[in-house]
């Protein structure tokens, strides 16, 4: 083949390659797709590397270094990936990709019984190049048709490829169609486990990741509950001080009135009705402080002028946890009144809350107005306090402790609304 056209095939099976890993950093390090900026990025860089090696007639590693640096480059630039972990990615990509083309050729040489496939300057080799490329093409339009593979299954799936290449390279060994240099074979053989091994690190850094996450939505969990509970006894303190001090209260009233002073008792009504007013208004649903959470909620939307709307409908006698209950309601709440405020004019600031039970299923729904819609990114809500204030760490201690009762938290956004439904499976308990 001419000069030109393996320039030409080397450019474009680069450009492959590294959009290919954009794609898997973005699915595997939770970042934003790849877009038209880092695609044009991806051209030019890959560009330069094909031109450079062809000028100066490098070996493939130095291709392989390239490709990584661009690699982990446009991946924190244009798409917020960790640049740790996207040269981590990038490196063992490049590994891996050298290693299966390298497969590719050799397989077709034995099949075909020639070794020209393995040399990328023929036409033959080229074959052998676009054949690994088009797979690797199919391959990434695969897991784009499977969103939901992530966590173990991506594991899984990055094993049994790594477990296939590791069994190819060693029944290559055995064949004697093809002659292949021990030192190759052992060399390939050894890059197999590696790669082997960095499928086990990702995994055990993933998880890692995962266990840091759940620790940290444990202590944001910890810290609403502790301010609520705090909160919920300070009130039932003043309550209980109020009960106590009944009696007297009823003798200096007694007294006011039968002395003839109605307008000095009247107003001595009116001192003590502050604190039973705030009673007067509880939503009751048989949990203390799901009812505290509730009206304390009211109350703060009350202060910034928020219409704020209760429906309820709550199970007696649940396996449900306040402590749970408190973190989903907590939460959204919180989120809601967020967002609310953010809202110029008073009179469009609103939050409706409602709670039903349907059959064995308990479904929290909030709903608020806003001032800035939610972002999204990659199908999750991108958190944003210092603007609009929605919805960073919240949401996802809200779906952990829904979770817990193979539950589901669901967002939406329609009609000026931010909608947010919580639905959890519960069961009965006896009281003995």
């Amino acid at each position: 083949m001419t000069n030109p056209l393996i320039l030409f095939s080397d450019f474009s099976a680069g450009s492959v390659r590294t959009i290919a890993c954009l794609f898997l950093i973005s699915r595997l390090l939770s970042a934003g797709k790849p877009q038209r900026k880092s695609m044009t990025a991806v051209l030019i860089g890959t560009a330069a590397i094909s031109v450079m090696l062809f000028v100066t007639d490098l070996s493939g590693f130095y291709r392989m270094i390239s490709e990584t640096v661009l690699i982990a480059v446009c991946a924190r630039r244009f798409q917020e990936a960790d640049l740790r972990m996207s040269l981590f990615v990038g490196i063992f990509y490049e590994i891996a990709a050298a290693f299966w083309q390298f497969l590719c050729a050799a397989w077709l040489g034995v099949i075909f019984r020639s070794p020209a496939f393995s040399d990328c300057q023929t036409g033959y080799g080229q074959i052998a190049v676009w054949f690994f490329h088009l797979s690797l093409i199919l391959l990434v339009w695969y897991i784009s048709r499977r969103p939901d593979m992530a966590g173990r299954e991506a594991f899984r799936f990055a094993s049994v490829i790594a477990l296939i290449g590791f069994a190819a390279v060693i029944t290559l060994s055995e064949q004697t169609v093809l002659m292949i240099a021990d030192d190759t074979l052992n060399m390939w053989t050894i890059l197999a486990v590696v790669l082997m091994m960095s499928v086990l690190v990702f995994n055990m850094n993933r998880q890692y990741e995962v266990e840091k996450e759940l620790a940290t939505l444990k202590s944001e969990q910890a810290e609403l509950l502790e301010r609520d509970y705090t909160a919920l006894n300070n009130a039932y303190a003043v309550n209980a001080k109020l009960f106590h001090d009944f009696h007297n209260h009823i003798g200096v009233l007694r007294q006011l009135l039968s002395h003839g002073k109605p307008d000095e008792a009247i107003k001595y009504l009116d001192g003590l009705q502050a604190p039973v007013k705030k009673m007067t208004d509880t939503v009751w649903t048989g949990d203390e402080t799901v009812d505290y959470l509730i009206n304390s909620k009211a109350a703060e939307a009350a202060e910034n002028k928020i219409e704020y709307q209760v429906e309820v409908e709550f199970p007696r006698r649940t396996n449900l946890k306040s402590a749970d209950l408190c973190a989903i309601l907590g939460n959204l709440l919180d989120n809601a009144l967020e967002a609310a405020k953010q809202i110029p004019a008073s009179g469009q600031r609103s939050i409706r809350l409602t709670i039903r039970r349907i059959n064995h299923m308990l479904i929290i729904k909030v709903e608020n107005s806003f001032f800035t819609p939610p972002i999204k990114q990659d199908g999750a809500l991108k958190t944003s306090k210092t603007g609009n204030g929605l919805h960073g760490w919240g949401l996802k201690s809200a779906r952990t402790a829904a979770e817990k009762y193979d539950g589901t938290l669901q967002t939406s956004v329609a009609d000026h609304t931010f909608r947010a439904v919580a639905a959890l499976s519960y069961q009965g308990v006896s009281v003995e």
